[in-house]
């Protein structure tokens, strides 16, 4: 459709779910086929993930233009607008995250907080636990969007911890916690579409986070003790399942009681430290009987590992690492002031500072408000859904000053003052930063341009549609729906967004609990997290692995799909008189 304005043509698209032979069920395995071919590019023919990105988007688009009608123009317009916000705020705050990190680095106060770590536990299992999963639920519920792989997986790696096992671990820790990151922002985008297609009061943030807090904690239960089994294969979980047993119920309970009782954005955080707390207070009265424990490494500067390359002094495996008693630590005759430990934890509770400053109700408020924040449609594109209404996702918004990635910036710049950084150190540390991430950025750029070709082209409504079909059976379906999302897009705020109303639409014709449905696009959509090139590529750029996404990726995906079977079997009970009570 054309329109005439002022001289200017512009071109209107209208979705039609089944554009391929008037079949919804053709129609949707075409929209199947630029994923298929993101999966089968990364996994199967161990493509570098940004160029198995860009490959896919270039399928994406012809899909688009020649099977779903799709205007040439539109279509671009829909890549850039996806590019953009992959950039922003996606890798924004990935960025300005790994840059306070790496102040970090620069100044040597990670040196400080490793050896903090270490003094808790200096068996690599205990590790795995405090830092993977407690540490980085503590920066998914601050930031999100890759910040807590892109953290501790060099964490771990500065710990002993083989690169590619830290990528593994760090891939499969951060589950449990991403309903809730980033200050509950997936739930509340949940809210927002849900609300908007259908008139159930129950649809907003309180009672959805409340749903996802009876389904997430089960994660929490059994993930530490994957990460041991990982770590340590079968005699870590004979050796340490007490702290895995521990850190996971304390999570669990926490993260529950929160979401239903306290607050759902401050979920994570109050769930972190109270996991992280039960943890610490274990290992005071209690060791394994053999400690799995790895040659000291030196932390990396920015920038000095090479692709490939493997820390000094090798790393621990599963059944590779040496046993040592209890009290032997990295160099037990350092001792840092009590100064030092208070630097080299500031940057972390600054940014705890921050946020929780930017979240008091009138605060964020008035940052929602313009000249801090703007929202306008993005220019050129103009897409209808099937029912002849404007699609929301062509409405950008810039929320410059209160986007998590500028708190980090500001979080930097007092983390360097702290850190008695000088400021030519801290700007190179910045492009130096922009170096080592470049590609990450390009694949995280290229998946998000993906997405939302998918998605304003109508491929994604053909593929959810289709699914929508089983009636009945959808609670089954209802979690890889949101696993689907989530592996595309490594958010699962934007699988809330892409899936959140057909799932409550869904729900109304099969005679399935809309709360139900909804919170189970999420919480299927946290366990996409791991396999989602974008996570991905974070962790094998952090860790010195680019290229070798592909090897990543086949560690975790047996894990992702054993859980999100898991999740499938929790909803479809969840649905029937078998534990319908846990529904709000």
């Amino acid at each position: 459709m054309t329109d005439a304005t002022n001289g200017n043509r512009s071109y209107m698209f209208q979705q039609d779910l089944q554009p391929v032979g008037d079949s919804l069920a053709l129609s949707a395995l075409c929209g199947a086929v630029p994923l298929l071919a993101l999966f089968v590019l990364l996994g199967g023919l161990r493509m570098k993930a940004w160029l198995a990105g860009v490959i896919s988007l270039v399928v994406a688009l012809l899909v688009a233009i020649t099977l779903f009608d799709m205007p040439i123009g539109q279509a671009l317009l829909a890549a850039t607008e996806g590019a953009t916000f992959g950039f922003f705020p996606i890798l924004w705050i990935v960025i300005n995250a790994i840059w306070v990190y790496n102040l970090t680095v620069a100044s040597g106060h990670f040196d400080v907080l490793r050896r903090s770590f270490e003094r808790v536990s200096p068996d690599q299992r205990v590790q795995a636990i405090i830092i993977a999963f407690c540490f980085g639920a503590l920066l998914e519920a601050l930031a999100g969007f890759g910040t807590p792989v892109a953290i501790t997986v060099v964490m771990l790696m500065a710990l002993g911890f083989q690169p590619m096992k830290a990528a593994v671990v760090a891939l499969v820790a951060n589950t449990a916690p991403v309903a809730f990151g980033a200050l509950a922002t997936p739930i509340v985008t949940l809210g927002t579409v849900t609300s908007g297609a259908s008139d159930d009061p129950r649809l907003n943030t309180e009672t959805l986070g409340a749903m996802v807090g009876r389904q997430t904690p089960l994660l929490a239960l059994v993930v530490p003790l994957i990460l041991v089994l990982i770590v340590d294969g079968r005699r870590g979980i004979r050796n340490a399942w007490l702290p895995a047993v521990v850190c996971g119920a304390a999570f669990a309970v926490a993260q529950f009681v929160a979401a239903n009782y306290i607050s759902v954005p401050l979920t994570d955080i109050i769930a972190s430290l109270v996991s992280a707390g039960a943890v610490v207070l274990l290992v005071r009265v209690w060791s394994p009987a053999e400690v799995l424990t790895a040659e000291p490494v030196e932390v990396r500067e920015p920038g000095a590992v090479p692709a490939g390359a493997r820390p000094r002094g090798g790393g621990a495996s599963a059944g590779s690492g040496s046993t040592a008693g209890a009290g032997d630590l990295t160099d037990p005759d350092h001792h840092d002031s009590g100064a030092d430990i208070a630097r080299a934890y500031a940057p972390y509770l600054v940014i705890i500072a921050i946020f929780s400053i930017t979240n008091i109700t009138a605060v964020k408020e008035k940052l929602a408000q313009e000249p801090w924040t703007t929202i306008f449609a993005w220019p050129g594109l103009d897409v209808h859904n099937a029912a002849g209404d404007p699609v929301a996702t062509t409405d950008f918004t810039l929320n410059w000053l209160p986007a998590a990635g500028t708190l980090m910036i500001l979080a930097g710049i007092i983390t360097a003052l702290i850190l008695r950084v000088r400021p030519g150190t801290a700007a190179r540390t910045y492009v130096t930063t922009y170096v080592e991430l470049r590609s990450a950025i390009v694949t995280v750029m290229a998946v998000l341009a993906l997405a939302y070709v998918m998605n304003l082209s109508g491929q994604t409504g053909s593929l959810g549609a289709w699914l929508a079909q089983a009636g009945a059976a959808f609670a089954i379906l209802s979690p890889i729906i949101g696993w689907l999302g989530v592996a595309v897009t490594g958010s699962d705020t934007s699988s809330n967004a892409l899936f959140g109303a057909l799932q409550v639409q869904t729900a109304q014709q099969a005679g399935l609990d809309q709360v139900l449905m909804a919170g189970s696009n999420s919480s299927g959509g946290v366990l996409g997290k791991m396999v989602s090139p974008q996570n991905l590529a974070i962790a094998a750029a952090a860790v010195g692995l680019a290229g070798r996404e592909g090897d990543i990726f086949r560690k975790v995906i047996g894990w992702s799909l054993v859980l999100l079977a898991a999740m499938c079997v929790i909803v479809w009970l969840q649905s029937t008189p078998v534990l319908s009570w846990m529904v709000p």
